[in-house]
């Protein structure tokens, strides 16, 4: 697998959930290599409306029971060098048992009110929560059919497609949820991330070249940004994307260079964007490494190990042993 797409498999896939009594509630995506962020959530009416009371505080049941199941399974986890431990079986039997009573009364709430759709649209968000994908698709595929008008549910079912399939379903009912609120980046940083990803899959889709896909993944992740520009990963995708850019075929050597050197100084600004909004010291040393790579690339052997001079964190250690291999006997720019 390219660097490219490793790094593109770290994208966000983000899943909408109603909110809590009085906050936001984040839903994740169990995907294996995925990271999951924090989506904005449909509200719940503001209302003494004793069923909206009740689904209210059914959510909030929801959000502590979710905190501590994750607690139960973080502390199950054994460090790196000790073998698995039974615990773990424990672990996720604890975290059933936990689960259970809230999975009893959202199941109590939608038999009395079948047709509540935002009821399911959370059943289903806190039944993918637990991995159990199937029951999410059947929860969140029942919220559409009684709201098509909602999103967040078109956008759920394109996240979970996408991890389970089949892919394909995801491209329309993604391209829903941008047509019914084209002002949620998180919808169209999910759909850049799904088309910059499953590029075969969405040549077929849109009819058209390799090239044609990796410009409709940069112009979502642009619109995207455009709506949240101190998003980093979005600004991180955004300079993913020159990765897939191909040189002009046709054209004399000197022509093909300066295209070469424009593409290349157009991603470092990329990444220096993404650079000046990273939140924590180990996404900066992330972008170092995609310094380290342009630079490589650019013959500036000097600048790439002074990228990677600054990478210590154990999480980016085998990329970086990785380009500095690559370093190794480079100590001049090529002619």
């Amino acid at each position: 697998m390219s660097d490219a797409l490793t790094a593109a498999l770290t994208l966000l896939l983000a899943t909408n959930r109603p909110a809590a009594a009085s906050n936001l509630v984040a839903a994740t995506l169990p995907l294996p290599t995925a990271v999951v962020a924090a989506a904005t959530a449909a509200g719940t009416p503001a209302t003494n409306d004793p069923v909206e009371l009740e689904l209210r505080a059914i959510l909030s049941e929801d959000e502590v029971a979710l905190r501590e199941i994750e607690q139960i399974l973080d502390e199950a986890v054994p460090a790196p060098d000790a073998p698995l431990p039974k615990q773990s079986i424990t672990a996720a039997a604890r975290a059933r048992v936990r689960a259970e009573p809230v999975r009893r009364r959202y199941e109590r709430f939608i038999a009395d009110h079948p047709r509540h759709a935002r009821a399911r649209l959370a059943y289903g968000s806190f039944l993918n929560e637990l991995g159990e994908e199937p029951e999410a698709i059947e929860q969140w595929e029942k919220a559409r059919s009684l709201d098509p008008s909602e999103p967040a549910a078109w956008n759920n079912l394109a996240n979970v497609y996408a991890h389970i399939g089949p892919v394909e379903k995801s491209f329309p009912y993604y391209e829903e949820a941008i047509r019914l609120n084209s002002n949620e980046p998180v919808y169209l940083h999910n759909f850049g991330t799904l088309v910059f990803m499953f590029r075969r899959d969405a040549t077929n889709y849109f009819r058209c070249d390799e090239q044609t896909v990796f410009q409709k993944a940069f112009d979502l992740y642009q619109k995207a940004i455009a709506l949240d520009p101190n998003n980093f990963q979005l600004a991180a995708d955004v300079a993913q994307t020159y990765y897939g850019w191909r040189l002009p075929a046709s054209g004399t050597a000197e022509e093909q260079q300066a295209a070469e050197r424009q593409l290349q100084e157009t991603a470092l600004r990329a990444w220096t964007n993404a650079l000046a909004i990273a939140p924590t010291e180990a996404d900066r040393e992330g972008v170092a490494l995609h310094f380290a790579r342009w630079n490589l690339r650019a013959g500036r052997y000097a600048e790439a190990r002074t990228n990677l001079a600054g990478v210590t964190n154990a999480m980016h250690a085998i990329v970086r042993d990785r380009l500095l291999r690559t370093l190794e006997g480079r100590d001049s720019p090529p002619k």
